[in-house]
């Protein structure tokens, strides 16, 4: 008689900031910061994820996110593949969810997924048993870059709790703002929300957010955060202001607008001597080469995080991030149930 088996549990994903509590993204910071530390010795690489498969699914362009989550996944000792719809069976007709069978056959552990439709990654989890990260999904959604913002804030001014964030620009095509604005009131942070009124959305105050329609509001700020205008995003023939050159002198981060003992921070690419100065964009007050280093590490720590299961021990112990038994400290102690 066969022994009756407990079903397996389900799947994790990272597809929401919504989704996470504080508990979570403590651990995944603090995570993030043990496996920085490993990255100070000479041999970089850690065999966490040895044997495993991470598949990059990338509908849209991107540079920093596909980069740094193919570099994770390999710091981690993964085996990867990285496909654009460009050059794909996408251009013959093939649907997302026959894209997403088609990988499920080859049984991956984690398929990370950028694609310009909101849901996108919800349907790929649906249809694989792989744990999904959502690497942004139209203007809804993009987890990690609102994770790796975190730390970056965290290194630069030694806290988040009661920190006030300014996010200038356009908010209404922005999936970062959205997730930041989340995860700056998960870990007690402030957000204000600044731009001319056509893109800023319509209720977005529910998320927990301010809004102002007035660039003198940024000088309150701890961090002021530039979004760039996203035209890929805007029909054919929309205007949501004047011209570049009246939203530039409205609305633009110039040295003049920055105070002294602020920091400036951008998610890129950006459009310089539009919404932002060069004059600023070069100078140390900016972190936007830290925004870049933290997302290498954050996104290891969100795939170490889904794929490895967690002790369930108390808050300040140690977990193994090498795999070799080499352990560094980090938060434990969440459930083992959905992230997301």
């Amino acid at each position: 008689m066969s022994e009756l088996r407990p079903p397996a549990a389900p799947r994790r994903h990272l597809l929401a900031i919504g989704d996470l509590d504080s508990v979570d993204v403590e651990r995944i910071l603090e995570t993030a910061r043990a496996l920085a530390a490993s990255l100070d010795r000479e041999v970089k690489k850690l065999p966490t994820l040895r044997g495993r498969i991470v598949v990059n699914l990338f509908y849209e362009s991107s540079t920093r996110t596909l980069a740094s989550f193919e570099l994770a996944a390999k710091r981690l000792s993964a085996d990867t593949m990285s496909l654009r719809s460009a050059g794909s069976s996408v251009d013959k007709g093939e649907s997302l969810k026959d894209t997403a069978l088609t990988l499920a056959a080859y049984d991956p552990d984690v398929i990370v997924i950028r694609h310009p439709s909101i849901g996108a990654p919800q349907l790929v989890a649906r249809n694989t048993d792989a744990h999904i990260v959502n690497a942004g999904d139209g203007k809804h959604q993009h987890p990690t870059q609102a994770l790796l913002d975190l730390y970056t804030i965290h290194a630069a001014l030694g806290r988040l709790e009661g920190v006030h964030v300014a996010v200038v620009g356009d908010v209404l095509h922005s999936r970062v703002a959205r997730s930041l604005v989340q995860a700056l009131r998960i870990v007690g942070a402030r957000s204000t929300l600044v731009g001319p009124p056509t893109l800023i959305p319509r209720g977005i105050e529910a998320l927990g957010c301010e809004v102002s329609t007035d660039i003198a509001t940024i000088g309150d700020a701890d961090v002021i955060y530039v979004l760039r205008m996203q035209a890929e995003r805007m029909a054919a023939g929309e205007a949501f202001v004047p011209s570049l050159r009246e939203y530039t002198a409205e609305f633009g981060v110039t040295p003049e607008r920055v105070r002294p003992g602020q920091v400036v921070m951008h998610p890129g690419p950006m459009n310089r001597g539009v919404e932002i100065d060069p004059r600023v964009a070069d100078s140390d007050v900016a972190l936007v080469a830290d925004q870049v280093r933290a997302g290498l590490v954050v996104r290891m720590a969100v795939l170490y995080d889904l794929v490895v299961e967690r002790p369930a021990s108390a808050s300040g112990t140690t977990v193994d991030v090498s795999g070799e038994g080499e352990f560094f400290p980090a938060l434990a102690g969440s459930s083992h149930g959905e992230v997301s």
